[in-house]
């Protein structure tokens, strides 16, 4: 079902970052469209859009390690994706200038507690979040986990995602919400299954929330620039 708002039709947007930009899935009713988007500003630019999802940290810790990160992991145990939660960085690590240097922010910001290189890797994408999501911090905007969608939509999803038994394991439980098969077989160019079905499971989890029916994991606190350590879906 359509949503709408003040007369206007609107839609969902789910994202999943990808080499250094964005995969987006617009998803409206049952229709979903893929998107190329070359920046956090372009994400935050596609039009008449409700709630945009993301798989990317949002909220960041000065000296710790956040709660819904530890949360979502325990979430996923024992389902088959524990380890696809990374511990985001501390918000220092935003202004390394590589990985050693971001490895000695790390340790001196948290007294001790290094940066994983799969952290690491996130670090110009979430940099890149955070500078587009401006102050104050655009409303519609959350922090998501496809894993944990994948999981809420189905129990049966458990193999790695880059597996013909995991992707298939997405499609299955995705077919039942959206027009998925139609998405892919008309993507951009380039784009990888894996991240085009990320994306989707994004924009599922934006519709919930949206829809006033997602569940999410975090303790209530806010970082330094007023934005929630929290994880949705």
């Amino acid at each position: 079902m359509r949503r709408v708002c003040q007369g206007r039709v609107v839609a969902v947007l789910g994202v999943d970052g990808w080499r250094g930009a964005w995969v987006g899935a617009l998803l409206d009713g049952r229709t979903v469209r893929l998107l190329h988007l070359d920046d956090a500003a372009a994400v935050l630019a596609v039009p008449d859009v409700d709630v945009v999802a993301v798989d990317m940290p949002i909220g960041l810790s000065d000296d710790g390690v956040r709660t819904c990160d530890v949360a979502a992991r325990d979430e996923l145990r024992g389902r088959g994706a524990a380890g696809s939660v990374f511990p985001a960085p501390v918000r220092p690590v935003l202004a390394a200038r590589d990985y050693a240097h971001a490895r000695e922010l790390s340790i001196a910001a948290t007294g001790g507690r290094s940066l994983s290189a799969q952290s690491f890797r996130l670090r110009r994408s979430i940099r890149d979040l955070d500078d587009a999501l401006g102050d104050p911090s655009d409303p519609r905007v959350h922090e998501v986990h496809p894993e944990l969608a994948f999981r809420a939509l189905d129990e049966r999803v458990r193999d790695p995602k880059a597996s013909a038994r995991g992707q298939g394991q997405r499609l299955r439980a995705l077919q039942p919400v959206m027009d998925v098969l139609d998405a892919l077989s008309e993507a951009p160019a380039g784009i990888p299954a894996v991240d085009a079905l990320d994306a989707c499971a994004a924009a599922w989890s934006a519709r919930r929330i949206a829809d006033g029916a997602a569940e999410c994991v975090g303790d209530g606190s806010l970082d330094a620039r007023g934005r929630p350590m929290r994880i949705c879906w």
